[in-house]
């Protein structure tokens, strides 16, 4: 099977292998525009936040924030760390929700390596958010890692 793509004068060429990845990202991170997507699985959410971290050679940690239908009102790229970490300030991301009126969160960030198995740490992390986010009344729907593969630490089982 091959994919097409039209051109100015409105003929037709082989789309070549950079042309449908360069859409791919394009239609992945419209999902991420505010107002523009409900969230309402954790399927969802890992097609939209795993092209977010494709070719990062270092951990990033992002928040999807989310309005009390699960609409997108943001996504952000709060912290940046090395190889394999990166450090997490609970005190910006409660900022952040609160700045945007959050309802409700995803967590997500990559691991370079390609091992998507949650750590200790990352556990944790998780836990210590959600705790935190509680007491202003963000609900923690999810936390994403990016790897070779995509997991969903709702779908593990992990979520309190």
């Amino acid at each position: 099977m091959k994919l097409y793509i039209k051109d100015e004068q409105g003929g037709y060429y082989p789309a070549t292998t950079k042309d449908i990845i360069k859409e791919g990202r394009n239609c992945a991170s419209t999902q991420l525009r505010r107002g523009k997507e409900i969230v309402s699985s954790s399927a969802e959410a890992k097609e939209a936040i795993a092209s977010k971290f494709q070719s990062q050679e270092r951990e990033v940690f992002g928040c999807l924030f989310l309005d009390s239908r699960n609409r997108v009102l943001s996504w952000i790229e709060l912290f940046f760390g090395t190889i394999n970490s990166t450090t997490v300030h609970p005190r910006e991301v409660v900022k952040e929700a609160l700045r945007l009126n959050t309802a409700s969160v995803i967590f997500a960030h990559n691991h370079p390596s390609g091992d998507t198995t949650p750590s200790p740490q990352d556990i944790d992390l998780t836990n210590k958010l959600q705790e935190i986010l509680k007491v202003i009344d963000v609900r923690v729907l999810d936390h994403i890692v990016v790897g070779d593969t995509t997991v969903s630490f709702s779908d593990m089982g992990l979520m309190k």
